[in-house]
């Protein structure tokens, strides 16, 4: 006779289930492989949840027709996603939401997306600091790491505030005066973190900033700067180029994408790897202005 599994199981029921040792479901649950939660003080693990999992961990999983990014915001990567899901039509689902690195990763370590876009500082720090921030979620020791490009991080300001920087008539520390209104981003996006990082080296913080308003992703920033609703706010060199306005750079920063090993041969994570290496896509950067992609595609981080 057949054993009727329950909604939720405990983990001697999923050792069972999965035909495992019970000690094997507890890393698994503790690694943040298996789907499961311990809001009760003890893991419980969803049913439905666990056979997901199963066919995920099939050979390029079963959700062949998705491909849902989050994380950090940039505009050649919206640009390849819009031409994916153009080119697609009604046979896939390819989506990029701008999250900020942090939900992002989040998401990604609930199994709400298949792939994260990240930026978390210099760029000659990123093969330190991205694992290490990887490395605070659940589920990471499933991920991969692909350098997509490197771009230039800065101050995004209207034109007059460029020219007044370019003629030495403004320095750039000078827009910390009081009688500029900032566009900040969200808690937990990579650009709050370089202008927090740019502003400590000047002995600032971000609540000393005049605030005109918080923006969820670059390009809102962008067309809240370019709308005359604020004056200056940080984001990559191409969303200033993609907006027509003045750019000042702070650094540059390594762009990268978080990809889970089991699913990283789908068709579309490779169609997605393919346009960033795509000659053609790489001219659109260049005329947006900052970007790098000498190591595009390049595998930089893998848990062991």
């Amino acid at each position: 006779m057949s054993t009727s599994f329950p909604e939720f199981m405990n983990a001697k029921l999923v050792a069972e289930y999965l035909d495992l040792n019970e000690k094997k479901v507890y890393a698994l649950a503790n690694d943040g492989v298996l789907p499961a939660t311990k809001v009760t003080g003890k893991w419980l693990f969803p049913k439905a949840m666990l056979d997901q999992w199963l066919l995920e961990s099939c050979h390029n999983g079963v959700l062949n027709d998705r491909l849902l990014i989050a994380g950090s915001d940039d505009p050649l990567l919206q640009m390849i996603v819009g031409k994916m899901a153009n080119q697609l039509g009604s046979t896939a689902l390819v989506g990029y939401t701008s999250t900020g690195t942090r939900q992002g990763l989040s998401m990604l370590s609930k199994g709400h997306v298949d792939v994260c876009a990240i930026h978390w500082g210099h760029a000659d720090e990123a093969p330190l600091r991205h694992p290490a921030l990887i490395q605070q979620y659940p589920g990471h020791k499933n991920w991969v790491l692909i350098h997509a490009f490197e771009r230039q991080q800065g101050l995004v300001v209207s034109h007059e505030i460029a020219e007044c920087v370019n003629n030495r008539s403004l320095s750039p520390h000078e827009l910390l005066a009081s009688r500029w209104r900032w566009a900040l981003r969200q808690e937990g996006a990579g650009s709050m973190r370089a202008l927090e990082e740019w502003l400590h080296g000047h002995a600032f913080n971000i609540d000393m900033l005049t605030k005109a308003d918080v923006c969820n992703s670059e390009r809102e920033l962008a067309s809240c700067i370019a709308r005359g609703q604020a004056d200056v706010g940080c984001a990559s060199q191409s969303t200033a180029g993609e907006f027509g306005l003045g750019f000042i750079p702070i650094c540059r920063e390594a762009f990268e994408l978080v990809i889970p090993k089991n699913i990283y041969f789908r068709t579309l994570q490779q169609q997605l790897l393919q346009a960033l290496a795509d000659p053609e896509v790489q001219a659109k950067g260049d005329q947006l202005g900052g970007y790098n992609f000498e190591r595009t595609g390049t595998q930089v981080w893998s848990a062991n």
